[in-house]
């Protein structure tokens, strides 16, 4: 049975691989959560900076168009590689949209049909928009039916001009059919691999966001959640039950030759994304507080998790502007390190953050 400091590193080993290219990094990933929060640069640049040989902030946007990847909703937002995408599709289980919406939907589809790529704005100077008041406010009418047209499977992001969705029409060939089972089975493997070992709550957690990816199948969820914990390995460790990949090997020794590697990590990263992991692998509580009242803040906006080796020792608040990087650092232990190693591993990460914001 693995002891928890094992667990620990087994994570980090399988999720920090070694350094790959873009479309790789995303294929061994799976998915990529996105986030259009900049500080100091985007949830998908954070993860991908870690993970893909000479990244620079804003490269996936930059080569979207050139990549076997989609944007679309999975247990988050964000970017899937091209085969685990098309296990969502067709969605269905939709309620039927009132008359003049539909003739709005049919209007706006027929558009990018015949003109796509599209850019919101063109659709809206033809066809006019208006807004619309849902439960966080007012929203752009043609935004919004061009966001469910996407995620209802008609149509699909092309690229994005600075920032924005450009809609292109779906392509029907990348849709494929099969077992409903077989398929609920991969598209739970795809997110149970991206952040193995997981609780058995994290592991429920997981299967139940699929709610978003696959409305069509959400009274097969419970079934599919049975059937994933009799394929994965598990074990139970101080009254908590983990799982991890039957295939794979999880005991490996701590190698106290190598020195310790510093890494910053975003918000969103695999490594912290499970909450309740991060709190049985380095006994505290990180909190994204960017949505927190500045008052009751304990570590900042969009502090960073600080990594040294297999050990979360703080975190780190990094501010870009003016093609300027500036740091700041908190530790749980109220001090940073006083090795020699972590300073020399502090000052490279903070290199390399300086050269993929440059």
């Amino acid at each position: 049975m693995p002891t928890l400091p094992e667990l620990r590193r087994y994570a980090l080993r399988r999720s920090l691989f070694r350094p790959t290219t873009l479309e790789r990094a995303i294929l061994k990933l799976g998915f990529v959560q996105a986030d259009p929060l900049r500080a100091p640069a985007r949830a998908q640049d954070l993860t991908l900076f870690q993970r893909v040989k000479n990244y620079r902030a804003g490269d996936l946007e930059r080569r979207y168009a050139e990549l076997a990847v989609e944007e679309d909703f999975f247990i988050n937002y964000g970017f899937l590689a091209r085969p685990f995408h098309a296990l969502m599709h067709p969605r269905s289980g939709f309620e039927r949209y009132p008359r003049a919406r539909a003739k709005k939907a049919e209007q706006i589809l027929a558009f990018v049909r015949e003109h796509g790529p599209v850019h919101p704005r063109e659709v809206e100077r033809v066809l006019g928009s208006g807004t619309e008041r849902h439960w966080s406010g007012n929203s752009n009418v043609t935004t919004r039916m061009l966001d469910a047209l996407h995620y209802r499977g008609f149509l699909r992001v092309a690229r994005r001009d600075t920032g924005i969705r450009v809609y292109a029409p779906a392509n029907p060939s990348a849709r494929i059919d099969g077992d409903d089972d077989a398929t609920l089975d991969a598209l739970i493997d795809v997110a149970f691999r991206k952040y193995a070992p997981v609780t058995a709550s994290s592991l429920w957690q997981l299967i139940y966001r699929l709610r978003f990816a696959v409305p069509q199948w959400r009274t097969q969820l419970k079934p599919a959640l049975a059937r994933a914990q009799r394929r994965l390995a598990s074990s139970e460790l101080d009254g908590v039950t983990w799982y991890w990949p039957a295939a794979e090997r999880v005991l490996a020794r701590a190698d106290d030759d190598e020195e310790p590697v510093v890494r910053i990590l975003g918000p969103f990263d695999p490594v912290v994304w499970d909450r309740r992991r991060f709190e049985h692998f380095w006994n505290w509580a990180y909190r994204f507080e960017a949505y927190t009242p500045v008052k009751q803040r304990v570590r900042g906006y969009y502090a960073l998790p600080l990594f040294w080796g297999e050990h979360a020792i703080g975190w780190a608040n990094l501010t870009h502007a003016d093609r300027l990087l500036t740091t700041s650092f908190g530790y749980v232990s109220g001090k940073a390190p006083r090795d020699a190693r972590f300073k020399r591993g502090l000052d490279a990460e903070i290199a390399r953050f300086e050269r993929f914001l440059r």
